[in-house]
């Protein structure tokens, strides 16, 4: 079979990793890919926002599933224009989509079949938003309503940055995702996250992750995309899983097919463990990232007959294998990150990726024989281990090998982890 994956990040360059391997693969294209992509596929150029292109091309080269990386994608509707014309997608429609497009739709969504969340309230307006914070207790979390990669979402303190957040939605700082907010309260617990694969009725649990959003070390700083993650989730409980199953992913499940928007594709629900049970922070339609690298470091089954499966809507009978390992992933960052940061600096030296280790690339680019970094995540460097401190020693020594001036990364990935492991 041939394959295309869409994307150019370090989710990608990990699946692409991960199919490459698969006996069913003839082929395997990436659009438009990266460098440590181009070892394991065929990069080519094609606009992900010309439908008709990426259909084209498809039909040229006999592809018979097409994996789709990013959320922006998706939410335009790709899988619509592949499905339309009979090209297999392992990624929702738009319709489903927004389930991460939209927060509001997810918030109403929740309220309609009483799956636990944050309480809420929407907003199109600033001066009624504003008039809603005088009656709000603090902290609160202020989310812009549509895709904002990752920095529509603010918690504010305080009255005076609860303020700053909404006239920074309605001012344009996310573009048009600000026009509408989501106000919810803020929920005390331990985040993780809960992946699933599904077909439209079914869902197969694929694995947990906990990420670290803050840029610098102790939880500090401002969020990120991601700066290190690792799986599986050692606060996730089986328990836990099965009642975040029955309580949030299945309800979600027959909500979307009762209204006509069926969800096929990977599920990604963002959780709070809080003391009365887990609560739905956010769904996204595609894999996290940094979380993707932990989870295919630790799966041992093919994926592509898998995916397959969910985009033919028959998972039936489907399972996956995983390691016993455990696997930590350590996310270089180009100085500056999340703001402004400089791109073209050099990455002069990269250690050979061995059994327990492999360093997946997010943000760089070829400039002539120089490897440079080309965005704000820059590498993942990745590795597993019988425990997380294991992984993360193995990691943290990758990272010391890595010749770049320019870069940074936390050194407490995994910490909480380790500290349970320890106790």
């Amino acid at each position: 079979m041939n394959v295309l994956l869409i994307g150019s990040g370090g989710r990608e360059h990990a699946l692409a990793w991960k199919i490459s391997q698969s006996p069913m693969l003839q082929r395997l294209y990436a659009a438009p890919g990266n460098p440590g992509i181009a070892e394991c596929a065929e990069l080519v150029s094609l606009d992900e926002t010309d439908h008709a292109a990426v259909v084209a091309f498809c039909r040229d080269k006999d592809v018979g599933l097409v994996v789709v990386g990013p959320e922006a994608p998706l939410v335009a509707g790709i899988a619509d224009s592949l499905n339309e014309a009979g090209i297999a997608v392992f990624g929702p429609s738009a319709s489903a989509a927004r389930l991460e497009g939209s927060k509001g739709f997810t918030k109403d969504l929740c309220s309609r079949h009483d799956i636990p969340t944050a309480r809420y309230k929407r907003f199109s307006d600033v001066a009624a938003a504003k008039a809603y914070l005088d009656e709000t207790g603090f902290p609160i979390v202020i989310k812009a309503d549509g895709l904002a990669a990752g920095k529509g979402v603010t918690i504010a303190a305080n009255r005076a940055e609860a303020m700053a957040a909404v006239d920074s939605c309605f001012e344009g700082a996310f573009g048009g995702p600000g026009a509408e907010i989501v106000i919810e309260e803020f929920l005390e617990g331990e985040e993780a996250s809960l992946f699933c694969l599904c077909d439209g009725e079914r869902a197969l649990v694929f694995g947990t992750a906990q990420d670290h959003k803050r840029a610098f070390d102790k939880d500090r700083g401002p969020n990120t995309g991601g700066m290190g993650a690792y799986s599986p989730a050692l606060a996730m409980s089986e328990r836990l899983v099965e009642r975040a199953m029955r309580e949030i992913v299945e309800p979600t499940l027959k909500g979307m097919a009762e209204i006509g928007a069926p969800f096929t594709g990977v599920l990604y629900a963002g959780l709070m463990l809080t003391e009365t049970g887990p609560k739905l922070i956010e769904y996204n339609v595609r894999f996290g990232d940094p979380e993707s690298q932990v989870l295919m470091m630790r799966l041992e089954s093919d994926p592509l007959p898998v995916f397959l499966a969910a985009a033919k809507g028959d998972l039936a009978g489907i399972s996956v294998d995983w390691s016993r390992e455990r696997a930590l992933t350590v996310v270089m960052a180009s100085e500056g990150y999340p703001g402004s940061y400089e791109k073209g600096t050099a990455i002069t030296h990269l250690p050979a990726d061995d059994e327990t280790m492999r360093i997946f690339h997010a943000g760089t680019a070829r400039d002539g024989d120089r490897l440079v970094a080309n965005g704000g995540r820059v590498l993942n460097v990745t590795a597993r281990g019988t425990s997380v401190r294991e992984a993360a020693s193995r990691a943290y020594a990758a990272v010391e090998k890595v010749g770049w001036e320019k870069g940074f990364f936390r050194s407490d990935i995994g910490h909480r982890a380790i500290m349970v492991e320890d106790a």
